[in-house]
């Protein structure tokens, strides 16, 4: 079965890997994304591979927000009350929804190698909210295509690579071992892009692009297929470079958004981890 139809293809083509834009998909009656299949797979899962908590939480936090206390199979099960968000975590470590990525990554390969490279790291996330919930403002390190399964969402994104809403020395503690969650200011509100999403619909959201959720009235499921490129390793291996350059009371120049290399400063990081000096 072919997922992406030939214009959501073109589509694709002609905005990766900098234009955020939607698509279209054919995934929606997939039996493995039922909500019984869901559970059961979240219940499988090692404890590491889940996450969930309350889903009425506001655009910015600081920290982990607080766990609901309710199974994670019964949360899934019954998501259209628990008032719930959860997160199932690497899902391609189970064999039937590893073969699911690959096959929908195997649609687009041929357009992503040739811009970022090879396609590396590979994996696959389910998001399942209840109505209303939020997702916090946040970036992430991967290329990622978002397919709304079930119900609604929206997705206000910010420009990646714009310390305005991303401050380097966020992506540098980030990319050195810190957390990807980010400081909300009403400020920034007016600098983000609204997309809305509904089942048969996907969201291609670019690396690192700053952004947060709002669910809609109904329960969701959100698939999310992601992948790491040459050219996204190398851009996250010279901002853990400048971090260290910044350590030393240098300031760095900020490192280029594709189709920079940003090689000598990958090179750079790459060695330094070899030697254990970082």
């Amino acid at each position: 079965m072919t997922v992406f139809p030939p214009q959501s293809r073109e589509i694709f083509a002609g905005h990766y890997p900098e234009k955020p834009h939607r698509l279209a998909h054919a995934l929606g009656d997939h039996p493995l994304l039922e909500l019984e299949a869901l559970a059961q797979l979240a219940e499988a899962l090692p404890a590491g591979s889940i996450e969930y908590n309350f889903a009425d939480l506001p655009i910015g936090i600081d920290g982990k927000p607080d766990p609901t206390g309710i199974p994670i199979g019964e949360t899934i099960r019954n998501i259209a009350t628990t008032g719930s968000w959860a997160a199932l975590k690497n899902i391609e470590q189970h064999a039937a929804y590893g073969a699911l990525l690959e096959e929908l990554l195997a649609e687009l390969r041929p357009d992503i190698e040739a811009r970022t490279g090879r396609m590396l790291l590979t994996q696959a996330f389910v998001f399942i909210t209840s109505p209303g919930g939020v997702t916090p403002y946040h970036f992430d390190p991967e290329h990622n295509i978002l397919l709304q399964i079930r119900g609604s969402k929206t997705m206000t994104q910010f420009p990646a690579g714009d310390p305005s809403y991303a401050p380097d020395e966020v992506h540098e503690a980030y990319h050195t071992g810190g957390a990807r969650e980010l400081t909300w200011r009403d400020e920034l509100a007016a600098g983000g892009r609204e997309f809305t999403i509904g089942p048969g619909e996907a969201l291609f959201v670019p690396v690192m692009a700053p952004h947060f959720v709002r669910n809609g009235p109904e329960p969701s499921v959100s698939l999310s297929i992601t992948w790491r490129s040459e050219w996204s390793f190398a851009e996250a291996d010279a901002r853990a470079f400048n971090a260290v350059l910044r350590r030393v009371g240098l300031k760095p120049a900020s490192t280029g958004r594709w189709p920079a290399g940003n090689k000598a400063k990958a090179y750079g990081w790459r060695m330094l981890r070899k030697l254990g000096g970082r």
